[in-house]
């Protein structure tokens, strides 16, 4: 594909380059960069196309007060500017030239967004655009010196990957259209810049704290590793030079099984789900689940992550993912935020700097609310409404007992029953999670559809709908497509599951990346930014001094994201004041 382009390298020119590139409706944008580290890496060329040329701005050789034309058109809602990964690109404009990239087309978000779930699709530049323009692009200068001299080819393969954007837009623009996904997109597009300033402000982790964690965790694996020796190395019939049991490597599930078969203990493996049901009536199984729970803490969370802390900042800055899943949660990677523990010692590594606070806040029950509203259940809605406890209100309407009356084993039931429901859980699933028969989880889920006929209904019809049509819509309209056997029972079931919460989760993530974009810009201006993102939860780190306002302005913006989607259903946000990641 030929370009035709122009590099800019006089300030005179901008003033009829900006008249020309706000004349547009669409304009293309990208940039060349020296690495792919804001904050380590510097800012080399900026691109922007019109559909009849590419303008290549040499950023080393102006300053953004020189640029500043160009840079009002790159803030403004129009022209719209069109971007593959544009978080990318508004990282590093936000971090070298101090603005945000503005009313964007991500080619990415929507090539995720129209592949609704194929897992065989591609989606950088290149495999988009042999997708849709049927073009074979040449990638190979991508990853060539930017920091040094310039050569033709490099200028050439910049301007091509601007001037591109342009018809990959009208191809995935139509696309979208015919899908029902323009709100959807607009909805991710209009994210962007939140999730952007959130990956370059980062997350500030105490080390020593941390470090003390490790060596904690550490201490204690060796010692339930040791017991575990002793108790599982009865009747080993090898022995040491020194007459003790040879040691069982406790990774090794062959050895485990055969130890355990020694002492008593005959299993059919030692996968957890196998081993935690036989926890009551033997404690050495919960201490093998406990040592693999501090083997894979330590293995996942251990001094590794301290390999993540940019040296440049001091903190860690995750990738995340904006279309992390066929439902469009968020996902983090390098290190993976999300999957850090929940329990305290853990999160309280993660703490504000000397002066500044963090706001923990999360939406409570927010996906039963979902249910509530999609299937407009009248006695469910009413829960809600009256402000009583979720789960005592289930049991009482379950079981014709007053709430007053309800015991904490009853709501203990009617949680799960809430819960495992949202997740298209069966009556043998039920049983496994409250410890009941299958029998009783069998009249809990008929009680529970009794009293919440609305749910049963939607729920009944958001299995059927998934195998019958093979897809599921959020209320955006966010789409997965599902690939099915309609021959085979097994997939039906597992689809009926995914189609009953995929709406559900789907939503939920329609509501938190509204929230998101929402409170990003009304944190514009003020000495707070979001710093975490966890499926329902935000976390805002703050000045002190102004941690009330913030709080109050992020429980607002959080509800105000939640009610253009829930309509019907009130909707609370919990959100404390603290000095590590933990709601106290």
């Amino acid at each position: 594909m030929d370009t035709n382009y122009e590099l800019i390298t006089a300030a005179d020119k901008f003033p009829r380059i900006a008249a020309e590139l706000r004349a547009q409706p669409v304009i293309g944008l990208d940039t060349e960069t020296t690495g792919l580290d804001p904050h380590t890496s510097r800012l080399r060329l900026l691109q922007l196309a019109t559909p009849q040329t590419s303008y290549v701005i040499d950023c080393f050789r102006f300053s953004p007060e020189q640029l500043s034309p160009l840079l009002e058109i790159i803030t403004a809602a129009q022209p719209v500017k069109v971007a593959h990964n544009a978080k990318f690109d508004a990282k590093f404009l936000m971090k070298h030239l101090g603005i945000r990239l503005n009313g964007i087309f991500d080619t990415y978000l929507a090539s995720l967004l129209i592949s609704a779930g194929n897992e065989n699709h591609r989606h950088g530049l290149a495999p988009v655009a042999s997708r849709y323009l049927d073009l074979q692009l040449d990638k190979e200068q991508q990853l060539s010196n930017w920091s040094g001299e310039l050569s033709r080819h490099q200028l050439d393969y910049a301007a091509r990957d601007a001037g591109i954007l342009l018809p990959l837009r009208d191809k995935m623009a139509a696309r979208l259209d015919g899908m029902d996904l323009l709100v959807t997109a607009g909805l991710e597009f209009e994210c962007v810049p939140a999730i952007a300033a959130m990956e370059l402000a980062g997350v500030h982790l105490d080390v020593a704290r941390w470090r003390d964690l490790v060596r904690q965790m550490t201490v204690a694996r060796d010692a339930v590793a040791d017991e575990l020796q002793e108790v599982l190395g009865a009747g080993a019939a090898q022995m040491n030079l020194f007459g003790a049991p040879e040691p069982i490597n406790l990774d090794s599930p062959a050895q485990v099984k055969e130890a355990l078969a020694r002492i008593g203990i005959e299993v059919e493996d030692t996968r957890e789900w196998t081993l935690s049901k036989l926890v009551d009536g033997h404690p050495v199984i919960a201490r093998l689940l406990e040592h693999r729970g501090l083997s894979k803490n330590l293995s996942s969370f251990g001094e590794n992550i301290l390999e993540f802390i940019n040296p440049a900042t001091g903190r860690l800055h995750a990738d995340f993912r904006q279309i992390g899943t066929p439902t469009g949660r968020i996902t983090t990677s390098s290190p993976s935020l999300q999957q850090i523990p929940h329990t305290p010692e853990y999160r309280s590594c993660f703490r504000a700097p000397q002066g500044r606070k963090l706001i923990v806040a999360d939406y409570s029950q927010i996906e039963m609310r979902i249910l509530a509203d999609m299937a407009r259940d009248e006695a469910l809605l009413t829960a809600f409404h009256s402000g009583a406890d979720l789960h005592r209100s289930t049991a009482s309407q379950m079981l014709g007992i007053p709430l007053a009356d309800i015991s904490p084993s009853q709501r203990e039931s009617a949680k799960g029953l809430n819960y495992g429901l949202v997740y298209g859980m069966g009556a043998e699933g039920l049983a496994g999670r409250i410890g009941v028969s299958l029998k009783e989880a069998e009249m809990l889920i008929e009680r529970y559809f009794k009293a919440y006929s609305g749910v049963a209904h939607w729920l009944r019809e958001a299995g059927e709908s998934a195998v019958r049509e093979r897809e599921a819509r959020t209320a955006s309209g966010r789409l997965w497509r599902f690939s099915l056997d309609p021959g085979d029972r097994t997939q039906q079931a597992a689809l009926r599951r995914v189609g009953k919460n995929a709406p559900i989760q789907g939503t939920s993530s329609d509501i938190f990346k509204r929230a998101m974009r929402l409170l990003d810009d009304t944190l514009l201006g003020l000495d707070a930014q979001i710093v975490n993102s966890i499926h329902d939860e935000l976390v805002v780190e703050c000045n002190s001094a102004i941690a009330e306002e913030i709080r109050e302005i992020v429980r607002f913006e959080m509800v105000a994201g939640a009610k253009e989607f829930l309509p019907r259903v009130p909707v609370e946000v919990e959100a404390v004041i603290s000095d590590a990641w933990l709601k106290k």
